[in-house]
């Protein structure tokens, strides 16, 4: 999904959880669509199984309607490595827990998450993700 485009089918979508996927830490944000904000959670430090079952207690604990993973870019809007990474997270997560996932542009994500002195970039650029996709619905 690129910023510019709304989702679509998101009626009764009210609340989110976001990740900011890395290899060994994914930064997390609980959002909702009523407000349009999004607050940072703790970040996961975990990979493979371990990192879903963090993933898991989440999903236990906030009840999301949806999720919402960050999918990075190069500037000119190139794919990489993480590209791909990012996708197959969002992929695993429809298979294992069942909820709609959407994609988001998070290119400068991070950076923005510093400028703004985060102490946890991570989880700072989950909230901007999330709130950038909050601001795409209609």
């Amino acid at each position: 999904m690129s910023l510019a485009t709304a989702p679509t089918s998101v009626a009764g979508l009210q609340t989110f959880l976001a990740f900011d996927f890395g290899l060994k830490r994914t930064g997390v944000a609980s959002g909702n669509a009523l407000t349009r904000t999004a607050t940072p959670q703790a970040t996961i430090a975990a990979a493979g199984d371990a990192r879903f079952k963090a993933v898991e207690q989440r999903i236990r604990e906030w009840q999301p309607d949806a999720l919402v993973v960050g999918i990075p870019f190069h500037p000119d809007g190139a794919s990489h490595d993480n590209t791909l990474r990012a996708q197959k997270f969002a992929r695993q997560l429809r298979g294992r827990f069942g909820l709609k996932v959407f994609e988001v542009d998070e290119r400068y994500s991070t950076t923005e998450a510093l400028a703004g002195g985060a102490t946890d970039a991570d989880a700072a650029s989950a909230c901007i993700i999330l709130e950038q996709f909050l601001r795409s619905l209609p």
